[in-house]
């Protein structure tokens, strides 16, 4: 408790560091020969996520978003094709910890003991085929959105889905 008193700000930008390592990273891209107003239609051709649970959720939250957009889904043959795919792998980090912490300005460190721990990283993307060429017309990808827990994650994928589609179609 002593050295958050000493040092306040240093806790402070080491937080606002360690969020930024975890940020999530949203992308998109679109072929810039398509015009986007020939579709009004959609279909699901696959989700596929590490939990089949969030096949519905990641179809929710795309199908809202398609909505506003002012697309119709249909069962089939719609104009655009939609595939979903989630992924997780664990991804290492590496946590370390001061045993008699002075702070490097009061004296340096005591023992220090740093151990791995594995955290899980998952990927959602979001592929759009005209489903007459069968050519991929859209991509959306977001980062960290996938890792196991529920009451996180369901936020995330609609806060990634929604930014995804901010743009969207996409103007040429």
């Amino acid at each position: 408790m002593k050295l958050i008193r000493r040092c306040p700000a240093f806790f402070a930008i080491l937080a606002m560091t360690t969020a930024s390592c975890f940020a999530r990273e949203i992308q998109t891209d679109f072929d810039h020969h398509v015009n986007f107003s020939q579709y009004k239609t959609y279909s699901w051709a696959k989700v596929d996520t590490p939990d089949p649970l969030w096949n519905d959720r990641v179809k929710d939250a795309v199908d809202k978003e398609l909505r506003a957009k002012g697309w119709n889904e249909v069962p089939s043959d719609g104009d655009v094709s939609i595939v979903a795919v989630g992924t997780t792998h664990e991804k290492p980090t590496l946590r370390t910890f001061y045993d008699g912490f002075d702070g490097w300005l009061w004296g340096g460190f005591a023992d220090a003991t740093t151990y791995v721990e594995n955290y899980k990283v998952g990927t959602l993307i979001i592929d759009m085929f005209d489903t007459r060429t069968k050519r991929l017309i859209w991509r959306g990808s977001a980062s960290d959105v996938l890792s196991g827990k529920p009451q996180k994650d369901e936020k995330k994928v609609d806060d990634a889905v929604s930014k995804m589609f901010e743009h969207f179609p996409p103007s040429t």
